[in-house]
């Protein structure tokens, strides 16, 4: 019965592995293929079996979203420290922010990063202090003037010229009152009463005589108006220009009182009753001419070394301000990069105290595997140091709310996660024949890990905040925040994780037995098919050797069939003298006996090898 079963079996295995020409090597290598995989495919349940009910994966969400938070509350703290380090002030490093200009100084707008901003401010407010300001300052109306609604202007009536004239106004735009000047066609700012006194400081000598006085040949009130020079130049300077041997020159009185406030072009290019101030006054146009020249390249000079010298304050506070912001990146960076390796280093200590041998050079094989591996994952650190950097930046352009940003973008991002992950399982073709149940328990699981994350930045502000109350918990660490900040992040996910950690606990009770067994059973059939196949691979090495038996034999009894064929030609010819007719089977009978047995087991063997293998042909 034994061997009808062994030949029904052969036989069924042909049937099913053999569908092109019979090649029984073919079929060994296949099967032993088979094999291979089977064995791999046990080796996978079995991982299987030990990752269900594994909390790691909990612990693995956790630590992922307090190491970024870690990593965003170092990228802050950079941020925040680089604004006390800046005055308080966030980062800007626009042109307005360092750069004094004309344009910005007279409307108030002082370069609030550059350390020389209060000294501008000084000098800005005396040289309002030099005008009329006040908006609400009362002009004197009499019956021949108007207030002109359509420009905003104050104005008289001359009868000679049948025109409105000493038109004033206050300018909006510059905050300061404002006169129309004829000599200029112009408008020119109003000098406050007593501006000209503390603007010029001659002393007696420099002041002249009743019949030659000393002029100033660029007038006080130009050089008070000229906010270039306000801007640019410190008062002093400018006093000590206004009253310089350069600028002070003799002039008649007379013409000097006619002169006021003009520049020297203006006054001299005016008429009154037809005639020029040189014919009036008996004076040297061209000496004037050329003294107002070699006057005003000295004061252009004056103004252009002291633009120059604000311009560099600019850059220099500017070029300081992008260094201080650089410095404070990239050791947020540095930081980053040692705090990965840390991590990584940590890593690996846990896996050699897990081990069994704990000797010197393991450890330093761990030391190196935590190196390689930090290495090998630079293309990851070296986004998170973008990010970093980014972080860093960004807190010292918007301040600590941009830590609150980042912390909700962070729950959003790991809501979004989970919920992407869910589905993704949902749609896995693998788990389409997976009961509902499984599967709600399974997208839940998906769904706490999640929330245990967001739970935990949600805790660490709670407890940051209640921490922060108490004197000692808001000492700072530098880079990684404040005591009760670095306690909040821990005590955060420890809490949020105990609690994801029960949650999932409750799910696993109700997962884990039905996965157990279904892994088991997957496994129970997984052993059939390799006992199955090692059993086919076991006919098909018997078959091969009673192949290679038959082969064998079959050569055997060739060879004696052509032993005999020569020793019955060979006798027939010594023997042909005596015998006339001696047949084959008179020289086989010759043949020792021994050789009989022989020949006799040979087709024996060839016999039992054919009814062995009937079922395959």
């Amino acid at each position: 019965m034994e061997k009808e079963n062994a030949v029904f079996e052969k036989n069924a295995i042909l049937d099913a592995e053999l569908t092109e020409p019979f090649n029984l090597d073919e079929l060994e290598a296949k099967l032993e293929r088979e094999l291979e995989d089977e064995f791999a495919d046990m080796q996978f349940l079995q991982e299987e079996k030990e990752k269900i009910g594994n909390p790691d994966h909990v612990g693995d969400v956790i630590m992922g979203v307090v190491w970024e938070q870690f990593l965003n509350q170092m990228a802050a703290k950079a941020g925040e420290d680089f604004i006390k380090e800046n005055n308080g002030l966030h980062l800007d490093l626009r042109k307005e922010a360092h750069f004094l200009t004309a344009e910005n100084f007279e409307h108030g707008k002082m370069p609030t990063h550059n350390p020389n901003a209060q000294t501008y401010q000084q000098r800005y407010d005396a040289y309002r202090s030099d005008f009329q300001t006040d908006p609400k300052q009362e002009v004197k109306m009499s019956k021949n003037m108007r207030y002109n609604e359509d420009t905003k202007t104050y104005e008289r009536y001359d009868k000679k010229t049948d025109s409105w004239v000493n038109k004033t106004r206050y300018n909006e735009d510059t905050k300061v009152w404002e006169d129309w000047d004829t000599r200029a066609d112009g408008w020119k700012k109003r000098l406050a009463p007593g501006a000209r006194d503390t603007f010029d400081t001659r002393t007696a000598d420099q002041i002249g005589s009743a019949a030659v006085a000393k002029d100033h040949t660029i007038s006080a009130a130009e050089q008070i108006r000229d906010v270039e020079a306000a801007a640019y130049v410190d008062r002093e300077t400018r006093q000590e220009f206004a009253k310089s041997d350069v600028n002070l020159n003799d002039l008649d009185a007379r013409a000097n009182s006619s002169k006021n406030d003009s520049t020297m072009e203006e006054w001299l290019n005016s008429e009154k009753d037809g005639k020029k101030p040189s014919e009036r006054f008996d004076i040297d146009e061209e000496t004037l001419r050329k003294q107002d020249a070699e006057a005003r390249e000295a004061y252009d000079q004056m103004k252009a070394e002291g633009q120059k010298k604000t311009m560099a304050e600019g850059k220099k506070s500017q070029r300081d301000e992008a260094f201080r912001i650089g410095g404070k990146a990239l050791r947020a960076v540095v930081m980053q990069l040692l705090a990965e390796l840390v991590r990584e280093i940590i890593a690996k200590l846990v896996q050699w105290f897990k081990s069994a041998q704990k000797a010197l050079d393991t450890l330093l094989d761990s030391l190196k595997a935590a190196i390689h591996a930090f290495i090998g994952k630079m293309k990851t650190h070296l986004i998170h140091a973008g990010d970093t950097v980014f972080s860093t930046v960004a807190t010292a352009i918007m301040g600590p709310v941009f830590g609150t940003i980042k912390k909700v973008w962070m729950l959003l991002k790991q809501g979004w996660n989970s919920l992407r992950e869910a589905v993704s399982y949902l749609k896995d073709p693998a788990n389409k024949g997976k009961p509902m149940g499984i599967l709600l328990m399974e997208v839940g699981k998906i769904v706490i890990a999640g929330l245990t994350g967001a739970g935990a930045l949600l805790l660490g502000e709670v407890v940051e905040k209640g921490l922060t109350t108490v004197p000692i918990f808001a000492v700072e660490i530098p880079l990684l925040g404040s005591l009760a900040n670095i306690l909040g992040m821990f005590l955060g996910a420890v809490v949020a994780g105990i609690i994801g950690a029960i949650a999932l606990n409750l799910i696993n009770k109700a997962v884990v037995k039905q996965k157990k067994r279904e892994v088991l059973a997957a496994t129970m059939e997984n052993n059939d098919q390799i006992i199955g196949t090692q059993h086919k691979i076991q006919i098909v090495n018997e078959t091969l050797f009673a192949k290679d038996k038959e082969r064998t034999h079959s050569n055997m009894a060739e060879r004696h069939q052509e032993a005999a064929s020569v020793m019955s030609a060979a006798y027939r010819n010594i023997m042909g003298d005596f015998v006339k007719d001696f047949s084959e089977d008179a020289v086989i009978s010759a043949i020792d006996e021994e050789d009989i047995a022989i020949h006799n087991k040979i087709n024996q063997a060839s016999d039992d090898l054919d009814d062995l293998l009937a079922g395959f042909i």
